[in-house]
């Protein structure tokens, strides 16, 4: 696993790290900027994560050689 400051390259991860900082926001989180830009809660994460105030863990891609169902069996 390898832990990031950066915003992350892929659209999916982006989206991932953002709605989940915002999920915090909603249950009483404070922000991490002393003036956000915007009221709502998946703006201010936006912003945190743009910013490089967010740290999160990426995982590492699995080999498709290594890629096996739970019977053990080898996926197409």
């Amino acid at each position: 696993m390898a832990v990031s400051r950066e915003a992350p390259e892929s659209q999916f991860a982006y989206v991932v790290v953002a709605a989940r900082r915002a999920r915090q926001l909603m249950m009483g989180g404070r922000p991490m900027v002393d003036n956000p830009q915007a009221r709502k809660t998946t703006r201010i994460a936006e912003e945190e994560l743009q910013r490089g105030l967010l740290e999160y863990e990426t995982t590492e891609a699995m080999d498709a050689t290594e890629d096996k169902d739970k019977d053990g069996k080898r996926r197409k």
